[in-house]
This record gives structure tokens, sequence and C-alpha cells, in this order.
């Protein structure tokens, strides 16, 4: 027991970091691939927070929440990918949700606080970036 709790071994946080970064994504993905399976209906439907039109406010929405969850499960080009993460959570949580109480924008600010954290982090040792990083001598 004391192994667990006083360890200074990278083998427990580099698991906590991939469960972190993986079960987010798995996550955010299921948001994404609901707007991908009601694509023509959320056309008509989905709001345009900053002016750009709701097909492209859709399309972006799509490839932050889909594709980009995608390579944050997988650890590749993780910071990268957290970037239009964190744009379209602050976008629902601070424009979208603006007006609506707290418990309405509650997911998308979760979903910010984890992957700013993320960004600061970065993938951790479990993940594609690290092997890739692994293999070069920086």
């Amino acid at each position: 027991m004391k192994r667990l709790f006083f360890s200074t071994s990278q083998f427990l946080p580099g698991i906590g970091l991939a469960l972190l970064r993986i079960g987010a994504a798995l996550m955010m993905l299921t948001h994404g691939w609901a707007k991908i399976a009601n694509f023509s209906n959320n056309l008509t439907t989905f709001r345009d927070p900053i002016g750009l039109g709701p097909a492209v406010s859709l399309q972006l929405a799509i490839f932050a929440e889909f594709f980009c969850a995608i390579l944050l499960a997988l650890g590749f080009l993780t910071r990268l990918s957290l970037v239009p993460m964190i744009i379209t959570m602050a976008v629902a949580a601070f424009i979208a949700h603006a007006d609506d109480p707290f418990a309405t924008k509650e997911k998308s600010l979760l979903f910010l606080l984890i992957f700013i954290v993320l960004l600061f982090l970065g993938p951790g040792r479990y993940s594609v970036d690290a092997q890739i990083k692994k293999g070069r001598n920086y």
C-alpha cells in the first residue's frame, strides 16, 4: 500500500494522464459523432455563435469534437489537436451558452478545464507522441 501512495515512479502518473486524455477524448467523440450522424438536421438548427454561418460553425465543431478527439485519444499531435478543442469549449461555454444557467454550461467548462490541463501537461508517456519523441534525439 505504501508503494501506491508514496511512489515517485512515473508509472502511475503516466497511467493517470493516459486515462484522463483517453477518457476525455472518448466522451468528446460522442458529441462529435452525434453532430455527424444528424448533420443535415443540425445544418438548420445549429447556432452561429461566432458569425461564420451555421454550416461553417457546425463543421468546425465536428472537426474539434470528432477528428481532434481521435488524435487526442491516440496521443498524436496532442497539443496541436487540443487548440481547436479548447476554442470550441470556450465558445460553447462563454458565447453559445453565455446567458444559460451554470448547470447548462458546466459540461463545456469541465471539458475546457481538462483540455487546458492536458495542453500544459502534454500527452504523457503512453502516447504516440511519446513514442515518436523516444525515437528522436532532442
